[in-house]
C-alpha cells in the first residue's frame, strides 16, 4: 500500500502542493534536483526561488491576480501568506524580498513533519526515473519551465513526440469586445481567394450582419502602415539569455525581426492582403492583420504570425498603432522564452491529472499555466486532488464525485478549465478576466464589470470550497 504523495520540483507549485498534502497528514517526498544541479536560470539551494521578477502583480480585485490572490488566500495558500509576509513597498501590487521568500518557503516546508526533501535529481539519467515513481503510487510533477533534460525526455516518452514543447512563442491575445468593429471585418482569406461564387455571397452576408467567419480583419492604409512598420522595427526588445537564443530562433521568427528585413516584408507575410476587400472602401487593404479566435467562448483572440521579442509596454504601445486595436484590452502579450510545457488540453484533466495514467498530476508552468501566482493555483489544485486520490487508495474504494473541480467562475477554476479544453492553437495563459463566463448582463464600465466578475468568484469560493 502507497504511504506517500511524491512531488518533483521544489518551486513554486510543488512546495504548494507539498503544503496542502502536508497539511492533511498525508507525507510528502518532495525531490529538488538544486543543489546537486541547478537550471541555466537558477542560482541558490533554497526552494521557491524567484528568478525573474519579485511582483505578484496586483492585490485589487479587479483585476484578474489580484482575485486570484484572494482565492488563495480564503483557502489557505501557503506561499500566498509566505508573500504577504516578506511584502516590500509596491503600491497596490504585492511584490517580496524574493531572498526572504525563498529563505521563509524553505523553512516553513521543511519544517513540516509529514515532508522529506530529497536533493536528487529525477529521471532516467538521475537515482529515479518519473516511471519508477508512478508505479510506486501518486506522482505530482511541478518542475517548472526549465525541465532538465533528464525529466523532459521521459515526459516526451510519456506524453507523445508532440506533447512537449521547448519554448513558449506565442502572439498577443486580446479581449474580442475591445476590438472596434467599426474597422474591422469577419472574413476568412481562402473562400474568397477560391472564388466560388455562393461562398462569396454567404461571406458578405455574412459581413452585412456582423456574424463571425475564422478570421477578425483589420485593415490598413499605405500611411498606416508604414508608420506602424516604422515603430516596429524601432521597437525595445527583451534580451534574451544565451541558452534561449539557439532554441527559440532555429523554430520561429519574432514579427520585429521579420520586419527588419525590409519594409515590405510582412505585406508578403503575415499581413499580406491578398484576397481581401475593405467593406468600408471596396478596395483591397494595403495590409491586413488577422486575428484567431483562441478560446472555445469566443471572447478572445490571437494575433496571427505576431510571436514577438517586444518589451510589454512597446507591444501595448506599437500594437495599439494597428487600425481597430486603439483601445485593445491585452490579456497576454507575446512571449519568445525558454519555457517547457505539455500539450495540457489533449493530456490533462481539469484537475491536472493524466489521462492516461491517474497516479501522475503535473502542477506549475509545465501544464501552461503562466506566472508566479498561477502556479501557486495550479499547485494547490493539484494537491488537494492528490489528497482525494490517495484516501481513495487508502480506503479501497472508487472515485465517484470525490473530485476538487473549482467553478469557471472562479479564477482558479477558469484557468484548469483552459488548460483542459480543447484548443488546436494551446498556449500558455496567465489569469485574465477573459477566461471566465460572461455576466448574464452586459456592463459597459470595465472596473464595475471586473469587480462583479470577481465578487462572483469569491462568492463561489467561499460558499463551497472553505473548508477544504
Amino acid at each position: 500500500m502507497q504511504n506517500q504523495i511524491t512531488i518533483i520540483g521544489g518551486g513554486l507549485a510543488g512546495c504548494e502542493a507539498a503544503y496542502q498534502i502536508a497539511k492533511r497528514g498525508i507525507p510528502v517526498k518532495l525531490y529538488e534536483m538544486k543543489p546537486v544541479k541547478f537550471s541555466p536560470a537558477h542560482h541558490n539551494n533554497n526552494l521557491a526561488e524567484i528568478v525573474c521578477s519579485n511582483s505578484f502583480k496586483s492585490n485589487l480585485h479587479t483585476n484578474a491576480c489580484g482575485l486570484l490572490k484572494e482565492e488563495l488566500r480564503i483557502l489557505d495558500s501557503l506561499l500566498i501568506k509566505t508573500a504577504d509576509e516578506v511584502a516590500v513597498p509596491a503600491g497596490q501590487a504585492l511584490a517580496v524580498d524574493r531572498e526572504k521568500f525563498a529563505e521563509a518557503v524553505t523553512k516553513k516546508i521543511g519544517s513540516l513533519k509529514n515532508v522529506e526533501i530529497a536533493r536528487q535529481e529525477v529521471g532516467k539519467a538521475g537515482d529515479k526515473s518519473l516511471e519508477q515513481l508512478a508505479k510506486e503510487g501518486i506522482v505530482i510533477v511541478a518542475t517548472g519551465p526549465l525541465t532538465s533534460d533528464a525529466l523532459s525526455s521521459e515526459i516526451r516518452e510519456l506524453t507523445g513526440s508532440e506533447g512537449l514543447h521547448f519554448y513558449d512563442a506565442a502572439a498577443p491575445i486580446i479581449e474580442k469586445e475591445s476590438i472596434d468593429m467599426n474597422i474591422a471585418f469577419w472574413g476568412d482569406r481562402y473562400a474568397q481567394e477560391r472564388g466560388k461564387e455562393e461562398e462569396l455571397e454567404v461571406w458578405k452576408e455574412r459581413i452585412s450582419q456582423n456574424k463571425e467567419n475564422n478570421y477578425i480583419n483589420l485593415p490598413m492604409n499605405k500611411e498606416e502602415y508604414e508608420a506602424f512598420w516604422k515603430e516596429l522595427v524601432n521597437a525595445e526588445v527583451v534580451e534574451l539569455h544565451q541558452f534561449e537564443k539557439r532554441e527559440i530562433f532555429e523554430g520561429c521568427m519574432p514579427i520585429e525581426v521579420m520586419a527588419k528585413r525590409g519594409i515590405d516584408t510582412l505585406r508578403f507575410g503575415p499581413l499580406k492582403p491578398v484576397g481581401f476587400t475593405d467593406p468600408r472602401t471596396g478596395r483591397r487593404p494595403y495590409a491586413v492583420v488577422q486575428l484567431r479566435q483562441d478560446n472555445t467562448e469566443g471572447n478572445l483572440f490571437n494575433m496571427v504570425g505576431f510571436q514577438t521579442n517586444l518589451k510589454y509596454g512597446e507591444q501595448k504601445r506599437v500594437f495599439s498603432m494597428i487600425p481597430g486595436l486603439q483601445n485593445a484590452e491585452f490579456v497576454k502579450y507575446g512571449v519568445m522564452h525558454r519555457n517547457t510545457f505539455i500539450n495540457s488540453p489533449e493530456l490533462l484533466e481539469p484537475t491536472y491529472q493524466l489521462k492516461n495514467n491517474r497516479n501522475i498530476f503535473f502542477a506549475g508552468q509545465i501544464t501552461g499555466v503562466e506566472g508566479y501566482v498561477e502556479s501557486i493555483a495550479s499547485g494547490l489544485v493539484a494537491g488537494l486532488n492528490a489528497v482525494k486520490l490517495y484516501q481513495a487508495m487508502q480506503e479501497r474504494e472508487e472515485m465517484k464525485e470525490k473530485w476538487v473541480v473549482f467553478p469557471k467562475e472562479t479564477m482558479i477554476g477558469a484557468l484548469s478549465n483552459y488548460i483542459a479544453t480543447e484548443n488546436k492553437n494551446f498556449q500558455p495563459m496567465n489569469a485574465n478576466f477573459g477566461i471566465l463566463p460572461e455576466l448574464p448582463e452586459k456592463i459597459k464600465d470595465k472596473k464595475q464589470k471586473y469587480g462583479k466578475l470577481a465578487d462572483r468568484a469569491l462568492k463561489a469560493i467561499r460558499f463551497s470550497f472553505i473548508n477544504l
